[in-house]
């Protein structure tokens, strides 16, 4: 995984698949942000990027690029992947065990997020507010 920090922005390029950049990835962003928001706002972070990061990675089988940038408005978080076709929401059913409820999640704990397309593949993002930090 190769890594890219400052001190309101990360860049780590994810490698094909690899399920331990989503640890990896919880961690740098933790570091990033000891000093932005509650504790619980962090966590609430945390857990939103694992489900992107996690998505990226099993869902496409190719490397991904996760961006994270904090600023005065709030903190974006981006992962790329270099897919086509994007990714739904979907109510899970009982079936699916944990499967299925990643996008929920960023849906009703994210401020805002969103789907960009790209020439080739798309950046799935989202977005937590500084004022609700």
């Amino acid at each position: 995984m190769k890594s890219q920090a400052s001190a309101d922005r990360l860049r780590r390029t994810l490698g094909r698949a690899d399920l331990r950049a989503v640890p990896e990835s919880r961690r740098a962003l933790r570091e990033l942000l000891r000093h932005w928001g509650t504790p619980e706002r962090s966590e609430v972070a945390e857990l939103l990027t694992s489900e992107l990061v996690t998505n990226a990675l099993v869902h496409t089988g190719y490397e991904a690029v996760l961006t994270v940038t904090v600023g005065p408005r709030g903190l974006r978080v981006e992962v790329r992947d270099f897919v086509d076709g994007g990714p739904r929401p979907r109510v899970p059913s009982v079936d699916d065990g944990t499967h299925g409820r990643g996008l929920v999640l960023v849906e009703s704990l994210a401020d805002g997020w969103g789907v960009r397309k790209h020439r080739v593949g798309k950046s799935v993002w989202f977005e937590l507010d500084a004022d609700a930090a």
